[in-house]
């Protein structure tokens, strides 16, 4: 029988069906995988059963409200956790599981940094802007919980101490093109929320300006050229998202007026 470890894994899910049947048997050495699923219509039930992983289902809201309502629940100190999008490589495994046999107990870390490396278009990213991608993911169950941003929800670092892990999670982003304009009007949605309090005007300086900038940022300060077509795409996509961000919100704005 494989040695499992005692560590909880959590995975927030909405028709993740696919993603989970490639993710879920990478996991097997975890003592306890929950899948907190948003009440999913394909076959994410069956493939979680397969894998003799737990499924726990409730409505979806925001994405740290259905997290926070998830940690709580796992059996172990500390929580491991993954989108369904994502793959440990077999370094983080190592790293994770080393840590839980010989540290875990002793350390006096609440959490831990775990740096991505992202696919997109096929290939790695190196550059865009995404080369510093890192996530708190490895968390004390009952020290750590996120804010309550709706876009990059992130542990609430204060009176924490966060220390960072050596390997990477591969992130694997892009199904299609459509898949990836509908993450990013989600997104613009859920940004419009985090924004319309310091934002009580749309203007130019939103619409124009700023995703001039972002692109600027992502394509030629951080280096996305040397990533070749992809680097464009992306760097093109970040300021796309930032003018659908306040296009979203203006729209609110001007639906409120008299």
């Amino acid at each position: 029988m494989n040695k499992k470890y005692p560590i909880s894994i959590l995975i927030p899910t909405l028709n993740e069906a696919e993603n989970l049947a490639e993710l879920l048997p990478l996991l097997a050495w975890a003592a306890e995988i929950i899948v907190v699923d948003s009440l999913s219509q394909d076959a994410t039930a069956e493939v979680v059963a397969k894998a003799g992983a737990r499924l726990i289902s409730r409505a979806y809201t925001t994405p740290s409200e259905q997290k926070n309502w998830a940690i709580p629940q796992c059996q172990y100190d500390w929580v491991l956790i993954f989108d369904a999008d994502e793959r440990p490589t077999p370094a983080l495994i190592e790293e994770v599981q080393n840590f839980i046999s010989t540290q875990a107990e002793s350390s006096d870390f609440d959490g831990f940094w775990i740096g991505r490396a992202n696919h997109f278009l096929g290939q790695k990213i190196q550059y865009s802007g995404w080369q510093g991608d890192a996530v708190i993911r490895l968390i004390r169950r009952d020290r750590c919980r996120y804010n309550q941003k709706r876009v990059h929800e992130e542990i609430e670092q204060k009176s924490l101490k966060i220390g960072r892990l050596s390997a990477k999670i591969s992130h694997f982003t892009y199904k299609n093109l459509s898949h990836f304009l509908a993450k990013m009007q989600r997104y613009a949605d859920w940004a419009a929320d985090d924004y319309a309090v310091k934002t009580p005007r749309v203007g130019l300086w939103h619409l124009w300006l700023k995703p001039f900038f972002r692109f600027i940022k992502h394509y030629f300060i951080q280096l996305g050229f040397l990533d070749g077509r992809a680097g464009f795409v992306v760097s093109s996509l970040m300021a796309w998202g930032v003018f659908l961000r306040y296009a979203t919100l203006l729209e609110r704005q001007k639906s409120r007026k008299p």
